[in-house]
């Protein structure tokens, strides 16, 4: 879901660009954070996860997906994997 609202290209006519919330949108972390609370906040209509209503379990789960948004977009990118990049242009680095 943060992948899709930062960067799925159905939301650029309405995702901000500018001021606090275009700050929110570029960033994986914070958006997974508010991620996370959201789902937290409709799990009474689900049966996927339940969790009582409580701040402690918003923060915990904000937490969680946020780590999980910014672990995951800190190795894959729209082309796969970034450690393979990285890798390849040390190579041609050395060879050069």
């Amino acid at each position: 879901m943060t992948y899709i609202l930062i960067y799925g290209s159905i939301f650029n006519p309405i995702r901000p660009k500018k001021g606090k919330l275009g700050e929110l949108f570029k960033c994986s972390l914070c958006t997974g954070f508010w991620v996370g609370v959201f789902l937290w906040s409709i799990n009474c209509y689900t049966e996927l996860f339940t969790y009582s209503y409580n701040f402690i379990n918003a923060l915990l789960l904000g937490s969680l997906s946020a780590g999980t948004s910014y672990f995951i977009s800190s190795i894959l990118d729209d082309f796969g994997l970034k450690i393979k990049k990285i890798h390849e242009e040390v190579m041609e680095n050395e060879t050069t």
